[in-house]
């Protein structure tokens, strides 16, 4: 398949720039590839939709704020620094994103508080740098003092105070994400419970989700397109759980393209899942075998997206651009804060 073959029309007013209120609340396209059925419910019916000793999968990365304004020693010019990944604790060393670029240049200092500055040590691309932090006490604390909530390039708003909560997951514990596990954010503290009390078995995977999910894929040939590597890591106790459910003849819910990719990037050639921590590229586009996932939940992606081929490659391409065009026809929310989707 081709780039031109997962593009859209974008609606713009169907962008969400707001999560639905309670975070359940929002809308579930329910997608059945036996059938080709399409249902439309409510996020907080979701647990209908599994058996008891199902697996669940989660994500519990943490998104920090990691865009940062901060101002130039000697100019005063206002420079945002969008942390991309730590490259060394030690060092304090990180990739980040500046703008404006062309007034940043290796060896500039750039103060964001009183207990915290950079110094730009190399250039890595025409926007990217390599800068080292100095700082007095506990790094991510600092940052969630000065920083910003880092919202998507297509929510065109400020981030606001209550991003602070609305853009994480109830289950987020990990911190070192730069964009939130977006299917996540429907889940309730209440509907887990309740999900558990069914007897579905929740567990939880890590993966870092970089800024690269939003990186569009300029190449028409799928084939050559590179992923941003991203850290992860399935624990002994994801392992057990899903294994064991496997070995029952239960479902596996994953739950968002980002621990997809996590749990299909750790698979023994016999279809189980082992623990591993690393870094992956995994690029997952049609046709794919999916060792790991029998029922996907997962929001409404951008066109073209790394996200929407993933999707496509576990639904079917015919299958998922019929349910995207329903949702537009049907006023579904789309993207990061928008409503669900439950391909069975």
């Amino acid at each position: 398949m081709k780039l031109s073959d997962f593009d859209y029309p974008v609606v713009k007013n169907l962008i969400a720039k707001y999560p639905a209120e309670p975070r359940d609340s929002a809308k579930l396209m329910v997608v059945h590839r036996s059938t080709g059925e399409i249902e439309h419910r409510t996020f907080a019916d979701i647990h209908e939709y599994f058996k008891k000793n199902d697996c669940l999968v989660l994500n519990e990365t943490r998104v920090f704020p990691a865009r940062l304004i901060g101002r130039k020693e000697k100019t005063n010019a206002k420079i945002e620094v969008f942390l991309l990944r730590e490259l060394s604790k030690d060092e304090h060393l990180w990739d980040v994103i500046v703008d404006p670029a062309r007034k940043v240049r290796i060896g500039n200092k750039i103060y964001f508080s009183d207990d915290l500055m950079c110094e730009v040590i190399d250039n890595t691309t025409s926007r990217g740098r390599t800068v080292r932090f100095n700082y007095d006490g506990d790094f991510f604390k600092l940052i969630d003092a000065v920083g910003q909530t880092p919202l998507p390039p297509y929510i065109k708003r400020d981030a606001e105070e209550s991003d602070k909560d609305w853009y994480q997951t109830v289950f987020a514990k990990t911190v070192g994400a730069v964009a939130a596990p977006t299917a996540g954010l429907h889940f309730t503290k209440q509907l887990l419970g309740k999900m558990k009390k069914k007897g579905i078995n929740v567990t939880s995977v890590l993966l870092h989700i970089g800024q690269g999910t939003f990186r569009p894929v300029e190449v028409e040939d799928l084939t050559k397109h590179k992923m941003d590597s991203e850290y992860y890591e399935i624990p002994p106790t994801a392992c057990i759980a899903v294994n064991r459910a496997k070995d029952a003849k239960r479902s596996i819910f994953v739950c968002g393209t980002s621990t997809v990719r996590a749990l299909e990037s750790s698979v023994t050639t016999m279809r189980q899942l082992t623990p591993a921590r690393g870094w992956t590229d995994k690029f997952i586009y049609p046709p794919y075998d999916f060792k790991i996932t029998d029922k996907l939940i997962t929001n409404f992606h951008m066109p073209k997206s790394t996200l929407l081929m993933l999707v496509s490659s576990f639904a079917g391409y015919d299958l998922t651009m019929k349910a995207y065009k329903k949702a537009i026809k049907e006023k579904y929310r789309m993207y990061s804060y928008g409503d669900a989707m439950l391909i069975l």
